[in-house]
């Protein structure tokens, strides 16, 4: 983003860390010494904002019909 730089951490390190590509970090310099934390949020983060999109939007009808479908994670679903 803008003048940043990304930095590689190998994977040793992420999974001591339990995180993953894409996790958000918290990242700060303390005495010379580049810190960074995983930043844990509540599982439902975000969640009413993209409803609200899904909801502003205009869906086609087949688009609109995959809403109706439970999560694949749903532990009522029944095979």
């Amino acid at each position: 983003m803008g003048n940043s730089t990304g930095m590689i951490l190998p994977k040793p390190v992420l999974d001591e860390l339990g995180v993953s590509t894409g996790t958000e970090m918290d990242v700060v310099v303390e005495n010379g010494r580049v810190v960074a934390t995983p930043i844990v949020r509540d599982r439902h983060h975000g969640w009413a904002e993209a409803a609200q999109i899904i909801g502003d939007s205009e869906l086609d009808e087949a688009s609109a019909d995959w809403l109706g479908f439970a999560n694949d994670d749903d532990e009522s679903l029944t095979w």
